[in-house]
């Protein structure tokens, strides 16, 4: 996948992941379900942060492999 568009997903899912904790803390009064909800969100920023890492250093090997044949 080419750097600039796995930014740009990144990106737009640490939005999302923003926009949800805006709308949690708006709609819901209950402070237990709301920070249970907040931790819910902060695993899915760090899940798509560390994927991105992921990925990235599965391309790098690959364009190391490919200079290497």
């Amino acid at each position: 996948m080419p750097r600039m568009l796995a930014e740009n997903r990144l990106i737009g899912a640490l939005i999302a992941y923003a926009v949800l904790g805006v709308l949690t803390y708006l709609t819901i009064t209950d402070h237990t379900i709301r920070g249970v909800t907040f931790a819910i969100l902060a695993l899915f920023a760090v899940k798509s942060v560390l994927r991105r890492k992921d990925v990235l250093r599965e391309d790098k090997n690959e364009d190391v492999d490919s200079a290497a044949n």
